[in-house]
Formats: structure tokens, C-alpha cells, sequence
């Protein structure tokens, strides 16, 4: 496990991790020395007696709205032309880390920089954080699979880092992940869950749950092209690995995901599935990633109502199946378009071009700043601060030769 407070191994028992999170609930209700009884504590499952505690705020905000970012790796982004979100495969490992402080903090922390692609598209966790400045919506990060640790307070639900999708057993962790999250979705304070999600590679992944669920339809990119050949390839390579034709997972959505998916799918799923069985509604923020995750939660056996936000860049594009897959799967689709095109400012512009176009619940952000009236000239104002203002801490540190 990467965690922000103490270092513990991953290797461990979903129901070790079960088990820690209910007397989690218990110690934080009933009161731990040094802490909040009105804030909950969450405990990493470690071998030994001792447990590695995180504080982390868990009161319910003023309107109820809590989005939840889950926050993982998968290997399969290290295959050259699969992903945009780093500068390069190495970086791309240390982004989901980057994301969370980002949202968290509002700046770079532990990670060495603001992620930002090849062309220099700068993440899409600015916006994400850019809103919440706005907004102040209550925030929770959940470590699904982090290959880097993060300076941003994450709850633990034992999620190891994914293997490329290739291998024969690419989420060995997936079962235990989706339980240990399932009892977090049932317990999170909240009126409302948005659950947002930050992994490199994360488009194909998704397509390979989506097929082994028995669902033909593509994902869509963070690059300008999607790659979608590349995608089907590998694919088909990991259906070969994990001995699987199209649909032969479906409804085995725990088998989906741990022989074509990633951690955080595996999570995302799990706090769904958690939630709408205590009737706490669930909005998924973000692209075709999400739909992945909602043909998990539905292969699960939940029919109800399940909601979908995402951005204006994503709808468009025209290689990918957002609208029909939403449809298949009766999600309740919500499309908000920032108008970025109405900007002239760099951290905009490579968006209006096609690139990233979704990610770390800019979809959401975006949909909850329109329903509490926010005008997107004023995200966007927002954006651009933010963006400048991290920028010129970067050059500035550069300048005097410190680390960032």
C-alpha cells in the first residue's frame, strides 16, 4: 500500500481489510485518543498489532455531496502510445499521486511535478481542483492501486497495483478490493456519492471488462487519435492470456475485473455497489472508464438508477460509443461543456484540440458547478488561476535550482 502516513504491505486478506474498516467506524463513532470523534480515522491493514492511522475529514458537507477520487496504476499504460496522461510512461506512474494532491492541496506536494502530456495538456485534475475552490464540495481520495505514495490523506481498500491486462491474472487483488470498497460505500457519509477516478492506460483496461462482460462498444481516449486498433489488440491479446472469449465473464463481475481490468475499476465498482445498497445515489464522474464500472455494478445485479456526467469532449468524439453505451446500460447521462473554446489561454487550448478531454472527475466537477449556478466563465477564470499560479511555481523553482 502507498499511504501518505506509514508504509504497510498489500498483501493482505480482504478480510483483514474488512475487518479494519469496521473498527474503523466503531473507533472513530466512539472516540480514539488524539482524534475527532466527529472525523472518521481510516486504519491500513498491516500484518503486525500495530495500525498505520490516516486522519481524514468525513463529516458530511452542507448540500451532502462528497465525490470520492479513486486513485491507481496499471501497468498497461507503460505500452508506448496507449495514454497521454504524463509526459512520458515513467511520469505516467506518478500521476494518479500527483492528481490527488492536486485536488487535495491545490498544488504538488510529494509529486515532483503537475502532470502534464507529451504536447503539455496539463491534467485534467485542475479543473477538478479549480471547482472545488468554487464550490468547497467535501473530498475523499481511495488508494486503488497507487504505484507512488501521495502526500493527499487516501483510505486503503488493499488494491495492489495492476498488472498489464496481457498477463494472465492482471488483478489479483480485485475481489478483495471491491469487497473491502463495497463496505466503504455503504458507510461514507453522504447524501449523494460522484465517484471520479485517476489511472493512466485506464480507456483500455475498461474496454477489456467491457468485453468480457459481453459488451461490443469502444472508449474513448486521452489523445487527440484514438488508438483504437491498439486498444482491441491488446484486447484480444489479454482475452487469449486470461483464457476468456467476449462475454464469457458475464455476470461474473468480480472475474471481469480481475482478468481484464484494472484496481480501480475493481474499487469504483465496489463503492457503487456499496452505496446504492444503503439507497445513497450515485453519480459516475467521468467517461467511458465509468461506463465500464457501471456494466460491473449492473452485471452485479443493482437495476436502479445509476447517473453519468462527463464533458462536452468526450460526447464528441466520434470513435468512441458514450451516448449508446449509456443507453445499453440506462445511465442517467449528464453532458457539460466548459467552453474552453471561448478561452484564448494555454491551459485550455490543448482540451479544445481533443486531448485528455476527461479524467480525475472533470466531467462531475463540471455538472456540479452548473447545477449550483456557477457561469463557466467563471470555472474557467478559475482554471486559468489555478494553471498560472502552478506554473510560475514551477518556473520560479526551476529558476533558484529547487526540486520541482
Amino acid at each position: 500500500m502507498r499511504h501518505s502516513d506509514a508504509t504497510v504491505d498489500r498483501d493482505i486478506p480482504f478480510q483483514a481489510v474488512l475487518g479494519h474498516a469496521i473498527a474503523v467506524i466503531f473507533r472513530s463513532y466512539l472516540g480514539v485518543p488524539g482524534h475527532s470523534i466527529t472525523a472518521n480515522t481510516v486504519l491500513a491493514p498491516m500484518r503486525s498489532s500495530a495500525l498505520a492511522v490516516t486522519p481524514i475529514n468525513m463529516n458530511r458537507g452542507p448540500d451532502g455531496t462528497r465525490v470520492v477520487l479513486v486513485a491507481g496504476t496499471t501497468e498497461t499504460a507503460q505500452r508506448a502510445g496507449i495514454s497521454a496522461a504524463g509526459a512520458d510512461t515513467e511520469l505516467m506512474r506518478a500521476t494518479p499521486s500527483a492528481d490527488a494532491e492536486l485536488v487535495r492541496y491545490g498544488r504538488p506536494v510529494r509529486a515532483e511535478s503537475v502532470p502534464l502530456s507529451p504536447s503539455g495538456c496539463p491534467t485534467p485534475a485542475l479543473v477538478t481542483r479549480a471547482v472545488r475552490e468554487l464550490l468547497d464540495f467535501d473530498f475523499t481520495v481511495v488508494d486503488g492501486g497507487l504505484a507512488e505514495p501521495t502526500a493527499a490523506p487516501t483510505v486503503s481498500v488493499g488494491a495492489g497495483v495492476g498488472r498489464d491486462i496481457a498477463e494472465q491474472d492482471p488483478v489479483p487483488t480485485a475481489h478483495g478490493a471491491f469487497e473491502a470498497a463495497r463496505q466503504l460505500g455503504q458507510t461514507l457519509p453522504a447524501d449523494e456519492l460522484w465517484l471520479a477516478e485517476t489511472i493512466p492506460g485506464g480507456t483500455t483496461t475498461a474496454l477489456g471488462v467491457l468485453r468480457a462482460l459481453g459488451h461490443d462498444t469502444m472508449v474513448s481516449s486521452s489523445l487527440p487519435e484514438n488508438p483504437t486498433a491498439q486498444k482491441r489488440r491488446v484486447v484480444e491479446a489479454a482475452l487469449e492470456a486470461s483464457s476468456l472469449a467476449p462475454g464469457d465473464a458475464a455476470g461474473q463481475p468480480k472475474r471481469a475485473v480481475r482478468r481484464m481490468g484494472d484496481p480501480v475499476l475493481a474499487t469504483l465498482a465496489g463503492l457503487a455497489a456499496g452505496a446504492v445498497e444503503t439507497d445513497t445515489p450515485v453519480t459516475l464522474a467521468g467517461g467511458t472508464q465509468q461506463v465500464a464500472v457501471a456494466a460491473l455494478v449492473r452485471a452485479s445485479g443493482y437495476e436502479g438508477r445509476l447517473g453519468l456526467t462527463t464533458t462536452s469532449y468526450v460526447a464528441a468524439d466520434d470513435s468512441a460509443d458514450l451516448r449508446e453505451s449509456a443507453a445499453a446500460l440506462d445511465l442517467d447521462l449528464t453532458v457539460t461543456a466548459p467552453g474552453f473554446d471561448e478561452s484564448d489561454h494555454v491551459a485550455m487550448e490543448r482540451f479544445v484540440a481533443g486531448e485528455a478531454k476527461e479524467g480525475v472527475g472533470m466531467g462531475g466537477a463540471l455538472a456540479l458547478a452548473d447545477r449550483a449556478g456557477v457561469p463557466m466563465a467563471d470555472v474557467r477564470e478559475r482554471v486559468a488561476a489555478v494553471y498560472d499560479d502552478l506554473v510560475g511555481t514551477v518556473a520560479a523553482d526551476a529558476d533558484s535550482g529547487g526540486a520541482r
